[in-house]
């Protein structure tokens, strides 16, 4: 993973990252993803697929005449700009416009529709409504009390429900998009008697990697869906980066609330959702469970998915891997994490994200986050160009991709990726 080539592009009125590796080789045949993109020639962002470094519109696609027999709608829908009209089809369809894009590809209908992947810009998939941080890993939840507190444990109910919180969607970005260091409130110093809280940039920024799914069929307020029917509601899963900064996070749970602004600052995400059609090869039974659960948790055909993730810090122009782990031992699916999410009525509307939090494993190499890595900052990590991890500082470029299965298989997530920028104080008004 090499992160050193930067190019600067416009977007939101920030700097953003393209890094100079494509990962064409997570788009081939068998992938098939979709996103939303513009360019020069087409300025309004649009419905595209992927394949290898070619972006291909899917609008003008349809001219070509391959979806004809599925729905003589999608030429207005993969116009629109966002993918939540598209998303709320029926997975038949979903399943049926995937094999007309792979002929369509095979017989070299696309290049008039195509762009090179460095001459698009990419943005957010769909517009997302709501955003749910779920924490699935038996793992995290197990190694951040040691680091916090020198203990193991489960929290009490991990194995009941899969845990989760409401975070904020107006803080998620794509791919590229850089997150300033926060501001907030922290304790000054932990081994002072006196826990005195100040005001500041925060000293303990983090990243999660993490991946998530995008909801596509929406589940009215009322109507909770079992785990095991949950299947027709899940659009396409994608790589997730939950930022966090560990020392604000920290003050606001002291109560129990729990975090708000150590957690809503940013979220980055991958442009690119993958169906589950294409990961479906690289099913594998998931995790069992250790304790009874809730008839609408039990799923007798329970499914993980064989992903490798792998994640990476840019320092001083040096990339150091500081994880690859898997995401198949996570306890709780994105099945169950739907499931739960609205079994109490909660309505889930197209383009919500779930997100799995931190999938961290059981080795050193396979933790997730800083926090875990370096013992919440008091064993630093050694970084390649000879400087130590912490915590991240202004200026490190973080960054996440993940495989289905090999190589070979040509299905994988891309990359999701993003710079720390200093703090920007907040703007007084008179």
């Amino acid at each position: 993973m090499d992160c050193r080539a930067l190019e600067v592009v416009p977007m939101w009125g920030r700097k953003s990252y393209k890094t100079a590796e494509t990962y064409a080789s997570h788009f081939g045949i068998n992938n098939i993803p979709y996103g939303i993109a513009s360019s020069s020639e087409r300025p309004s962002p649009q419905a595209v697929t992927r394949i290898n470094d070619e972006v291909v519109f899917l609008a003008e696609l349809v001219k070509e005449k391959p979806f004809e027999s599925i729905d003589s709608q999608l030429s207005i829908i993969f116009s629109e700009k966002t993918l939540n009209t598209f998303a709320a089809l029926p997975n038949e369809t979903h399943t049926k416009v995937r094999s007309a894009i792979q002929a369509a590809i095979k017989d070299d209908l696309h290049k008039e529709c195509s762009k090179n992947i460095n001459d698009v810009t990419l943005h957010l998939p769909v517009s997302i409504g709501d955003f749910t941080d779920f924490s699935v890993s038996p793992d995290h939840v197990q190694n951040a009390p040691e680091a916090l507190f020198g203990k193991r444990m489960f929290p009490a109910t991990f194995h009941k429900p899969p845990m989760g919180y409401a975070g904020r969607r107006s803080s998620i970005y794509t791919s590229g998009t850089p997150i300033y260091r926060p501001m907030g409130q922290y304790i000054e110093d932990h081994t002072a008697p006196e826990k005195r809280v100040i005001f500041g940039p925060s000293r303990g920024p983090d990243y999660e990697f993490e991946v998530g799914a995008i909801v596509g069929r929406p589940v009215p307020a009322g109507a909770g869906v079992y785990a095991k029917d949950t299947d027709e509601h899940i659009f396409g899963p994608v790589l997730v980066n939950d930022w966090s900064a560990r020392d604000i996070q920290g003050n606001e749970m002291r109560d129990p609330l729990g975090p708000l602004n150590g957690k809503n600052f940013g979220t980055s995400i991958t442009p690119w959702a993958i169906t589950l059609e294409a990961l479906k090869a690289f099913q594998v039974p998931a995790v069992p469970h250790t304790e009874p659960v809730a008839d609408f948790l039990h799923d007798p055909d329970s499914i993980s998915y064989d992903l490798t993730i792998e994640g990476g810090i840019t320092r001083n122009g040096t990339t150091t891997r500081v994880c690859k782990v898997g995401f198949a031992h996570m306890y709780w699916t994105f099945r169950h994490m739907l499931a739960h999410n609205s079994i109490g009525g909660c309505p889930l509307n197209t383009g919500d994200l779930l997100a799995s939090g931190t999938i961290s494993g059981t080795e050193k190499s396979e933790l997730a986050c800083s926090m875990e890595l370096t013992m919440n900052g008091k064993q630093p990590f050694k970084m390649d160009d000879g400087s130590e991890l912490r915590y991240l500082e202004d200026g490190d470029v973080v960054s996440s991709r993940a495989r289905a299965g090999t190589e070979a298989a040509g299905v994988g997530f891309g990359e999701c990726v993003g710079e720390i920028l200093p703090a920007r104080a907040p703007t007084k008004h008179t």
